[in-house]
């Protein structure tokens, strides 16, 4: 077959002005004549920082000494050069700046804006991370090298200590796999944020056989689960281990948190408020509650309310993290409501197929 021929108007590309083509890049940009004053903005420009007017000198809108020398040296040296500026308000936001000269002889000069701040934020969330995966990984093994320490050594022939120890070191071997699980969990998820493709199930049967297979967990903590299983099927569609993953997280925090009030109420019920029809699935408890500066972070990888007694509850800090991107990858959401003395209720929304 033969390839396609295409012809390119020359005369038409070198009509086009700088004015032109700074409208058409998505990063904000600003040319600057040689006084270092303000002679065009594109709207990108506009959308980020606001109006800037032309005969604005720009070392006045952006009044950092970086930002000065930066000038300095393209105005005055003509060279080119970058720097890192960042804002906090009305958002945070991190730039890398680029001052060019435009043209020779034009004396005009092209500041590009290139927005750093997505970057800068995974970035720091990677940091995060491994320093706080490193931190629950070291305190159980810091823990086990003390005891194999001491059974080495001055328990050698304590049977009653021994047995102690070891009984310990087993539990922080446990907690240890399940914060490995959970991890490898977290990354196979993250790896795939769209489902290949998806299978219709019933939420209502699913559920059912979440909480038998919790009712240990139910009854070790004393909680009585009360599931109001609706008649009709609640049909939703995606991958039905994913989805009674969510679900056993979030039951197994019910019990968990919610032990105090004795009891976790389970509702599933169909919700038309919005554009598109969804299921929304509640997790109800009368525990102690969340405070409300808690809740818009309680998703974030390792954030505990109260870290000491999460680890005592054996919990990794990364439950209600896998939650949230299993939802993301079935275009479902998780709300949170709750105060403290009060209990909480977590409910999970799934769009109906």
């Amino acid at each position: 077959m033969p390839q396609a021929q295409f012809q390119y108007d020359d005369e038409a590309l070198d009509r086009l002005s700088a004015r032109d083509l700074a409208a058409a890049v998505p990063d904000p940009i600003v040319m600057v004549d040689a006084r270092g004053t303000v002679r065009y903005v594109n709207e990108a420009a506009i959308s980020f920082f606001g109006p800037i007017p032309q005969g604005t000198i720009l070392t006045h809108r952006f009044r950092t000494p970086d930002m000065q020398r930066l000038m300095d040296a393209a105005l005055r040296e003509g060279r080119a050069g970058a720097i890192d500026y960042g804002e906090r308000v009305p958002m945070e936001r991190a730039f890398r700046i680029f001052a060019t000269p435009l043209g020779a002889g034009s004396g005009l000069y092209m500041i590009h804006f290139k927005d750093q701040s997505e970057t800068r934020r995974i970035d720091r969330m990677r940091a995060d991370f491994i320093a706080n995966a490193s931190h629950e990984l070291r305190t159980p093994l810091a823990s086990i090298s003390g005891f194999i320490e001491t059974l080495r050594g001055p328990a050698r022939n304590d049977e009653k200590a021994r047995e102690s120890f070891l009984q310990i070191m087993q539990t922080q071997t446990s907690r240890m796999a399940r914060l490995i699980d959970d991890l490898l969990t977290l990354s196979r998820i993250e790896m795939k944020p769209h489902l290949p493709s998806r299978e219709k199930l019933d939420l209502v049967d699913t559920i059912a056989s979440v909480v038998d297979s919790l009712g240990y967990l139910a009854a070790e903590y004393g909680v009585e689960v009360v599931f109001a299983r609706p008649s009709a099927p609640m049909l939703v569609s995606g991958s039905r281990d994913e989805l009674i993953q969510v679900f056993v997280n979030l039951l197994e925090n019910a019990c968990k948190y919610g032990q105090a009030g004795g009891r976790v109420d389970i509702t599933i019920e169909r919700v038309e408020e919005g554009p598109n029809p969804e299921i929304a699935t509640t997790f109800r408890d009368y525990g102690p509650g969340i405070a409300e500066e808690h809740i818009p972070r309680i998703t974030e990888r390792f954030y505990r309310i109260d870290a000491e007694k999460s680890r005592v509850k054996n919990g990794t800090g990364l439950g209600l993290a896998i939650v949230k991107h299993i939802l993301t990858r079935h275009e479902g959401r998780l709300t949170v409501r709750s105060r403290p003395g009060e209990g909480a209720a977590f409910t999970v929304y799934l769009p109906e197929p």
